[in-house]
């Protein structure tokens, strides 16, 4: 990990990694519903890498803690950055910088799911999305329905750049 120091001087400049999931049903996406003081907006489940842990390791732990499923990961459908004081949180993200991996994953059984024991304080709840109704939800990114589908029709990942 690279680390540079901010304007200041004082405070080291990282940049996080996390790994996401896309996890389907029929034609529905699982997403986690976050609630914040900037108001509720959707999310793939997914969260921080830790020292030590591959992506897909990650992933894995994520979904676990969050919704209590167990998944395999499968093939990489995308990369974004998220780089905060260019989007519209940017008051409360303004030095933060994040690179995603967003994985497609299955899951052999959903009984357990809502049964995360590592929820994340701002998580409310979790959702199954129709993939044709993906542009009319509070999803990030945005055009992630596209995004999907072009992964389904190619099986190839896309960098999807610094989006919200």
């Amino acid at each position: 990990m690279s680390t540079t120091l901010r304007p200041s001087g004082r405070e080291p400049s990282v940049v996080r990694t996390a790994a996401r999931a896309v996890i389907l049903r029929d034609h529905e996406l699982l997403v986690v519903r976050i609630r914040t003081q900037e108001g509720e907006f959707l999310v793939l489940p997914g969260g921080g890498q830790e020292h030590g842990e591959t992506l897909t390791d990650t992933v894995r732990r994520e979904v676990r803690e969050e919704l209590g499923l167990e998944v395999a990961p499968r093939g990489l459908i995308y990369v974004r950055e998220y780089v905060g004081k260019n989007h519209a949180m940017h008051r409360i993200h303004g030095h933060f910088h994040q690179v995603e991996a967003v994985f497609h994953c299955e899951c052999g059984d959903f009984a357990p799911i809502g049964q995360g024991r590592g929820k994340d304080r701002r998580q409310v709840g979790f959702e199954w999305l129709p993939l044709a109704k993906l542009g009319d939800s509070p999803l990030s990114p945005q055009g992630l329905g596209e995004v999907i589908g072009q992964f389904r029709r190619t099986g190839l990942a896309t960098y999807l750049g610094d989006v919200h």
